[in-house]
């Protein structure tokens, strides 16, 4: 899916009420919230991330984050935190795309493939026709611990740009995005999004000047 205007953004790992609404306000499509993670930044737990999503306004979207990889698990937690969209940030068996499905009507399911080398591309076209969109960012299941987001590393644009030539469904792109290397993602990559943590953040807190310079950025790729 090739997109011709400026992408949507996401900007991830989201901590308080107070930085879900700096989001909105200055344009994001759609905000993450980070249920437990085995590493990685942003981890807030599910009755914050209940609180959080209640204030967002529609049409944002609210992405809960899940390294679960249980069906019934992660329809529990969704449950409880009430977001319109799951982020599956880690691998899971084949079914369980459909399953969640089936239990959430209406739940968008994204699906997050770390882009580590070619092997990368075959595993985001086979779950391709199953989700609503897919996420490529910078982890690396295989590890001891996990990395499964929020590495603030830049992966492989290239295999990015092939993933997206070959998948049917939109494709955000993620992983040491900011705004001095936003136009090339948007030039080089040309997803449907692109998601930004650690880039729009000083101190680990959301910074409004950052995430309004990389915001510009974004749009002067349109």
């Amino acid at each position: 899916m090739k997109i011709t205007s400026a992408p949507r953004v996401k900007v991830c790992c989201i901590s308080s009420i107070e930085e879900a609404a700096l989001a909105v306000e200055l344009g994001a499509s759609a905000i993450g919230l980070v249920s437990y993670m085995p590493s990685g930044p942003g981890v807030i737990s599910d009755e914050l991330i209940a609180e959080i999503a209640a204030t967002v306004p529609p049409p944002v979207a609210t992405f809960l984050l899940t390294s679960r990889q249980d069906a019934q698990v992660i329809i529990d937690q969704q449950r409880r935190c009430r977001t319109n969209c799951i982020q599956i940030c880690d691998r899971i068996t084949p079914g369980t795309h459909r399953e969640l499905k089936r239990a959430l009507p209406g739940v968008s399911l994204i699906q997050v493939i770390h882009v580590t080398g070619r092997e990368s591309i075959e595993e985001a076209v086979a779950v391709d026709r199953g989700v609503d969109a897919i996420l490529l960012d910078s982890g690396n299941q295989s590890l001891p611990v996990k990395e499964l987001g929020g590495t603030g590393r830049k992966h492989d644009w290239a295999l990015s740009r092939e993933i997206r030539e070959r998948i049917s469904v939109p494709m955000f792109l993620a992983g040491g995005l900011n705004a001095t290397n936003a136009l090339a993602a948007v030039q080089e990559v040309g997803s449907f999004g692109l998601d930004i943590c650690s880039g729009a953040r000083t101190g680990g807190k959301l910074d409004r000047a950052k995430l309004q310079v990389f915001f510009a950025a974004v749009r002067s790729a349109s």
